[in-house]
């Protein structure tokens, strides 16, 4: 969808660790859309190469749904993107910013919409980590399908 939109997308993880880049670029042809990612995965980093609000992260730690968001929207404005998706979480072992294994916040930031979702995710280290991909890349394609009904609606006069 992004290709034939000439749509491009950025990444931002933490968690995950760059699965959600590898599963985008194991597609033929994504060099069309796909700018690039940062895996930030020390807290400092959100702040300084995704923008993410320094205070929310002294506040509330990384496993937050605001930081989900406005990570989403800092690898967007960072790498140029039309799209930005971001993971944020806790795939253990052990409990993070006083959140428990299996607390993940997806995000998505797009030209004129955002969306974050949490997940309490049951399974193993990678268990999590793979649903958390997967989740995000379904968020990601929801946002793009809705983007695209909105412009369909705008081209045909608002019917």
């Amino acid at each position: 969808m992004l290709a034939e939109s000439d749509g491009t997308i950025a990444v931002a993880e933490s968690l995950t660790g760059g699965m959600v880049a590898a599963e985008l670029t194991a597609v033929p042809g994504a060099s069309r859309s796909f700018r690039g990612s940062v895996t930030a995965y020390a807290t400092e980093l959100k702040h300084s190469l995704l923008g993410v609000d320094a205070e929310l992260l002294a506040a509330h730690g990384a496993v937050n749904p605001q930081v989900a968001a406005e990570m989403a929207a800092g690898v967007r404005e960072a790498l140029g993107a039309d799209w930005g998706i971001a993971t944020t979480g806790v795939a253990g072992p052990d409990p993070q910013d006083g959140q428990p294994v299996g607390t993940v916040f997806v995000a998505v930031a797009g030209p004129e919409c955002g969306k974050t979702a949490r997940l309490r995710l049951n399974g193993s280290r990678a268990e999590i980590r793979r649903e958390s991909v997967r989740t995000v890349l379904e968020l990601l394609l929801s946002e793009l399908r809705e983007n695209a009904r909105r412009q369909d609606t705008e081209q045909n006069g608002g019917i």
